[in-house]
């Protein structure tokens, strides 16, 4: 990599290192991580276009985070979920036209706006209400569509709750204590040998390939507060779970053989292994990211483990467990 070192006044190399950063936004500090380049001669930090949009993109993510508002991401995810464009979101909103095409550039929302948008993402039947109420607002092709967008939805899921949430919701009641942290490794774990052994992905939601190890981010942000310390969900019930009798099994043996080990062991044994490693190539120690580790990824690798442990049942997967942790801290 090259860039221009005003300190040396030439074109050199330079590396780059993830550090700490800070920036004040509103009156409040903004702590992140970020990246800056030194020059490989004089060894002073340099500037690099790339870099600096990737600080900017960090530093705003971080203060999303901060002020609990939501991701762009997110809202491209309301855009695909009700089949509607972002002027036809913005008018039903009440919004100015171009509102969401800001925000989806990078516009910070406010926090009214930014929990409305939330609260659609995640409530069917609000987002559906605010379709009726504001219809006229626009046309009716935009209308019938993400009215059909809807049905599809409504149909398809009703009132059940996704097999992500009953397999964290089973994964609580199973465990005594258990991490954010453990939580996410044993959900990704109990994806990939679902598949090896019935050629059937448990889960439809992704897993992100974060500083951290395998995350899907709903149920991160849902127990975020927690931090590293264990969940305390009350009033869990077996009741109405969507999970099979043998997806309840797999989850017994997932909690068997990893659910014994810590949040960081776990998280290290992922670190191992090669779906994370794929999703984050090209990426530094530290940079976060949220790229989706591919399920083909997850398919071929669980496969692969499942063949060359030999492994015929459920209680096959202590073997590769055991050897996983022998082999990171012997």
């Amino acid at each position: 990599m090259k860039g221009f070192c005003e300190n040396c006044r030439d074109t050199v190399e330079y590396n780059v290192k993830m550090v700490d950063k800070e920036k004040e936004i509103k009156g409040k500090v903004i702590q992140y991580i970020g990246k800056a380049a030194y020059c490989d001669e004089c060894k002073e930090e340099i500037f690099v276009p790339e870099i600096r949009d990737y600080n900017l993109k960090e530093l705003d993510f971080a203060y999303r985070e901060s002020e609990n508002l939501i991701r762009i991401a997110d809202i491209e995810k309301i855009l695909v979920k009700y089949d509607i464009g972002k002027r036809p979101l913005s008018l039903l909103l009440g919004w100015g036209e171009g509102t969401l095409t800001r925000y989806v550039e990078g516009d910070t929302p406010s926090k009214p706006y930014s929990d409305m948008l939330k609260r659609i993402l995640e409530d069917n039947e609000y987002y559906l209400e605010i379709l009726g109420q504001n219809k006229n607002n626009i046309t009716s092709v935009a209308f019938r569509k993400s009215m059909a967008a809807v049905e599809r939805i409504t149909g398809s899921m009703g009132n059940q709750e996704s097999k992500l949430e009953s397999a964290v919701r089973y994964l609580l009641m199973q465990t005594s204590e258990i991490t954010p942290l453990a939580l996410q490794k044993l959900l990704y774990f109990a994806q990939g040998f679902k598949k090896a052994f019935t050629d059937t992905f448990m889960f439809e939601e992704d897993c992100e390939a974060w500083v951290h190890g395998p995350v899907y981010h709903d149920v991160y942000h849902k127990y975020r507060e927690y931090g590293y310390n264990p969940i305390e969900e009350g009033c869990l019930s077996y009741e109405n779970i969507n999970l099979t009798d043998d997806d309840k099994e797999l989850l017994d043996h997932i909690i068997l053989y990893f659910g014994c080990y810590s949040g960081k062991i776990l998280e290290t044994m992922t670190h191992s292994e090669e779906p994370w490693r794929l999703a984050r190539r090209g990426l530094v120690d530290g940079e976060r990211s949220e790229r989706v580790i591919e399920k083909r990824d997850i398919d071929t690798y669980f496969k692969n483990v499942k063949d060359k442990y030999k492994m015929l049942n459920l209680t096959d997967i202590k073997d590769y467990a055991k050897d996983l942790f022998s082999k990171l801290y012997a």
